[in-house]
């Protein structure tokens, strides 16, 4: 089974969003679920059986111990990565993830990125509490996927592997029988109809120990080889001082040396960092402020600070954040929590956590760039991909945004 990492490039002029254009079809496709559900389990098995009946070609990859319990199930092989304490193999086999479950789901399946610097795009299907990252509702799940896979349908010859192109949906001839594709019904949908991706910002994060030597990152983010290297977080990084009585004492620094520059010493239950999609979060039950997906930024929130007057900050996502366990902290250890991971040792008076946006750039000639970095999420087609309604109606669907008391809708 091989695979390959995603590309993306230029993104549309009529849209804020991205067009995506696979060179040729994706065949690893990852599928992540949300655990212990009796339905989600039953429309895993449904979704699995559609898409390999309907593209055979595809190889269906799972987690192990998700591949472990379904297996028997199935008439054809599924595939799967190694246990070795690393995610890394993921990103080198994955063309394609989709995800069966709410927000935490999809978090997992980043996560399961997190020593990538390049992710392939998410489907996702709401199948949990919230849903509000979740773009589908399952019932669509075969429309869904079939925009998804024959996205582009592109004029040139494939190339190989799986790799995806979000291009800048300019017309052209297209060929109605390119190897992968000339057996799907219905398989050219034209420039106009591409699935259209919203690309999330990660955060770059790296531990330090007292000397400025960085710390290893524990399972499921340690990389392979168990280098000491920066991991990426979807959704936000979060110290808090756990079950200690004392409040945490953080001291803030912004910047780089040595232009870096001390911010104050936060002294509060705990603090984040989260990026935009993160912002409707942890960040927002702390009071922190929404910010849309597409606003490049961090953001610095308190969570029940001692002053009044601590409020949330917005900085750019290049700003190199430092977070330094003050001297004066009075519980033995900070807890940092990645994406809602925990890790099992916390960090002494004087370790550093530092964060920064991660890079999405583009490189190459205008029309043929690529987008590199970032989650390339991948959201309804229709209206609502053409003006970011889908985010709006998040707002006020889900959570209920300026919701007034004593009515009903």
């Amino acid at each position: 089974m091989t695979g390959s990492s995603a590309r993306v490039s230029d993104q549309t002029t009529q849209h804020d969003l991205l067009a995506l254009q696979w060179p040729s079809p994706p065949r690893n496709i990852l599928f992540v679920r949300k655990d212990d559900d009796t339905a989600v389990h039953d429309a895993l098995i449904e979704y699995t059986d559609h898409i390999k009946a309907t593209y055979p070609e595809t190889n269906l990859v799972f987690e192990p111990y998700v591949a472990q319990q379904i297996h028997d199930r199935f008439s054809f092989p599924v595939y799967t990565v190694r246990e070795s304490g690393s995610n890394v193999p993921y990103h080198a086999k994955v063309d394609l993830t989709t995800t069966l479950g709410g927000d935490g789901t999809i978090l997992h399946a980043a996560s399961l990125f997190a020593t990538a610097k390049s992710v392939p795009p998410v489907l996702s299907f709401s199948m949990g509490t919230l849903g509000f990252l979740g773009e589908w509702k399952f019932k669509d799940f075969k429309r869904a996927f079939r925009e998804v896979y024959v996205s582009g349908h592109p004029s040139v010859l494939p190339s190989k592997g799986g790799n995806a192109d979000v291009t800048d949906g300019g017309s052209g001839p297209r060929a109605d029988s390119m190897t992968g594709w000339s057996n799907i019904r219905g398989k050219s949908m034209g420039s106009s109809r591409s699935s259209r991706i919203l690309m999330r910002n990660r955060l770059r994060i790296g531990l330090f120990d007292t000397s400025g030597e960085r710390l290893p990152h524990e399972p499921p983010f340690a990389h392979q080889d168990n280098k000491c290297e920066d991991i990426f977080a979807l959704n936000e990084v979060l110290l808090h001082r756990g079950k200690l009585p004392h409040l945490a004492h953080i001291t803030i620094l912004i910047g780089s040396p040595p232009h870096q520059r001390t911010l104050t010493t936060a002294i509060a239950d705990g603090f984040l960092v989260s990026t935009p999609t993160g912002s409707t979060a942890y960040s927002l039950s702390s009071g922190g402020c929404i910010v849309h997906p597409l606003v490049s930024s961090l953001l610095l929130t308190p969570i029940c600070p001692r002053s009044l007057s601590f409020r949330p900050v917005v900085l750019p996502a290049n700003t190199l954040v430092t977070l330094r366990i003050d001297e004066l902290n009075r519980g033995k250890e900070i807890e940092v929590s990645v994406d809602g991971v925990r890790r099992q040792q916390g960090l002494r008076a004087g370790m550093e956590v530092r964060v920064v946006g991660e890079e999405v750039r583009t490189q190459g000639p205008p029309g043929t760039r690529d987008w590199m970095g970032g989650v390339p999420s991948i959201v309804r087609s229709g209206h609502a991909a053409d003006g970011e309604d889908h985010w709006v109606g998040g707002l006020n669907g889900l959570l209920k945004f300026n919701y007034p008391f004593g009515e009903d809708g």
